[in-house]
């Protein structure tokens, strides 16, 4: 008598095997057979027929490190089918935290992350000043998927330098040995490794980058020699890049002084730095005859914003004219937006970019503001590969009037729900061919849904689903992506790069975090901007059709997209 089967599913195992139809068995929360189970009892059984039967999605790249203290739902990925998220990414965390630095610790992640301050010092709960005191507290905390949490050193950096650190101030000796033991304590209290940011794009609001951009070689080398000396953890950093060579010559020595993977970000910002990531990646394999272990994280589709009046970002938001609409509630900030003397007043003038002391930066606001050909309205189902015929530019040229009015107006309907969709990185050539050859690199891993964080401009959490629905399935303007290795990339593959071997594939023994799915009516919703965070804060949420049901530990946590009750997620402490 097994806990729960599910019956006579196409099963893709995770491992990278053709499908085949099947029964899942599973006990004690974990998968005990796999293959045709005639005959066998249940106490409970899922009808499968005609749907996918996947391991669990793993989001290695999340930001859920402020949400995980007090929300037990953590969406918008568990209801995505995503059962495991890894937080800490990016060098920025909440642990470790001297009671007087919490507000900086807020103001740092809302800058760089885009995640409501107000919602943060609201719904953090603070039970923590160590890092292993921050495990503890998130291990009391009931969930329905599992989190593991990765050393910030943005957060090690304040705690040890304190003003120094924040300012970028080389480190001494003795400060880099604070920061090696915080990090062996973390690590040696269950976690998963230690991350850093060295990109000039993470500047805060008082125009500086974030601590721990410029740290030198000897702190960076000297942190990452904990993992050696443990036996465990897995070093991420996200960087520009700028002199790569060098950038990725000490991160593979100390890949091979210590065992250790390096998780790293790779992203296509613009079309001619293609020649230099290709680079890279034939660099990641040279490295890896060395025994190095590089290990690229790539997106499945190219950065990108969602524009709307009550977001983040949209084309009017440096406007002297539209400045006094952001004291308004969004409610009375769209009923004004209406008023024709206001329109036409915004659409008389020129904004004017704030000086932003990064060129990158500077760059990309600008082209917020005029980059029309780039922009594109946001449709239902999305078409996130739109062509450059369906751009705003483009569609306010046949009817005759400018892109900023045809912009303004579109952002207006629907009560302000109506959305832009921008991809600013890598889409150049208005298509998704080079992205897909890198996430096709053998040594790449999906990746940088950033899922929790950018609340006002995305929700990439729904990653995993875009992946099947639209590459695997629907892509009709160039190469598709096979099922076998879709499900690999964003299961096995993703939790193998954080450490986790227990997870990822269905194999007796594994833990059963399973994916129903009904391919065929599988599809991404229209993304919403709501007020649903701690303090009213916003963020974009977009919810899927097709997950007959998403089991944890064997669990079913949401079942045609409602949530069971369930709450089997737990904290990951990797030890030896």
């Amino acid at each position: 008598m097994h806990d729960l089967v599910i019956k006579q599913g196409k099963i893709v195992d995770g491992t990278g095997a053709s499908a085949f139809i099947g029964d899942v068995a599973i006990d004690d929360g974990r998968i005990s057979s796999v293959g045709q189970l005639n005959g066998v009892r249940a106490r409970r059984s899922i009808d499968a027929d005609g749907h996918l039967v996947t391991p669990g999605w793993v989001d290695a790249h999340t930001h859920f490190d402020g949400q995980a203290s007090w929300d037990p739902l953590l969406t918008p990925s568990s209801n995505q089918g995503t059962t495991t998220v890894i937080m800490g990414n990016c060098g920025v965390g909440f642990a470790p935290c001297k009671p007087d630095q919490h507000e900086a610790l807020i103001h740092v992640m809302e800058d760089i992350e885009d995640i409501p301050g107000s919602a943060l010092a609201e719904g953090i709960t603070w039970e923590w000043e160590s890092y292993p005191e921050y495990l503890d507290a998130l291990e009391r905390r009931e969930r329905t998927i599992d989190i593991g949490s990765q050393v910030p050193h943005c957060a090690v950096r304040c705690y040890v330098m304190g003003e120094a650190g924040v300012n970028n101030e080389t480190a001494t000796p003795e400060q880099v040995s604070q920061m090696a033991q915080i990090v062996r304590e973390g690590i040696a209290a269950g976690g998963v490794g230690f991350t850093t940011s060295r990109t000039k794009l993470h500047v805060t609001r008082h125009g500086k980058v974030m601590p721990g951009t410029y740290a030198d070689e000897a702190e960076l080398l000297g942190i990452g020699q904990v993992l050696g000396e443990l036996g465990r953890g897995v070093y991420g950093l996200v960087s520009d890049f700028d002199n790569w060579k060098s950038e990725m010559d000490w991160m593979k020595r100390l890949s091979i002084s210590n065992g250790c993977p390096i998780n790293f970000v790779l992203f296509l910002r613009k079309d001619d730095e293609f020649e230099r990531i290709q680079q890279q990646l034939d660099y990641v394999r040279q490295a890896a005859k060395e025994g190095a272990q590089l290990i690229p994280h790539v997106s499945p589709r190219p950065g990108n914003i969602m524009m709307n009046f009550n977001g983040t970002v949209h084309p009017f938001m440096f406007f002297e004219n539209f400045a006094p609409l952001y004291e308004l509630s969004p409610e009375e900030r769209i009923r004004r937006l209406h008023d024709p003397e206001l329109r036409r007043a915004i659409l008389a003038e020129e904004a004017i970019v704030p000086e932003i002391p990064v060129a990158a930066a500077q760059d990309m606001m600008a082209t917020i503001i005029t980059g029309f050909d780039k922009m594109y309205v946001v449709e239902s189902p999305p078409d996130y590969e739109p062509t450059p015929d369906k751009s705003i530019a483009a569609r306010a040229a046949a009817m005759g009037v400018p892109p900023r009015q045809f912009a303004y107006d579109i952002l207006c309907q629907n009560n302000g729900q109506e959305m832009i969709y921008f991809p600013n990185f890598g889409y150049d050539t208005g298509d998704m061919s080079r992205q897909i050859h890198m996430i096709k690199d053998e040594n790449s891993v999906l990746s940088l849904a950033d899922s929790g964080a950018h609340c006002g401009v995305l929700c990439d959490a729904a990653m995993p689903s875009f992946l099947l629905s639209y590459l695997v399935r629907d892509r009709e303007r160039g190469e598709r992506v096979g099922l076998e290795w879709a499900v690999k990339s964003h299961t096995r593959d993703t939790a193998r790069c954080v450490g986790l071997e227990d997870r990822g594939t269905l194999e007796p023994g594994m833990k059963a975090d399973i994916n129903v799915i009904n391919f065929e009516q599988l599809q991404l919703d229209k993304p919403q901007l709501v007020h649903d965070l701690p303090a009213g804060g916003k963020r974009i949420i977009q919810t899927v059709q097709g997950y007959r049901a998403i089991l944890v530990s064997g669990e079913p946590i949401f079942e045609h997209g409602e949530h069971t009750g369930a709450l089997p997620g737990k904290l990951i402490r990797l030890q030896h």
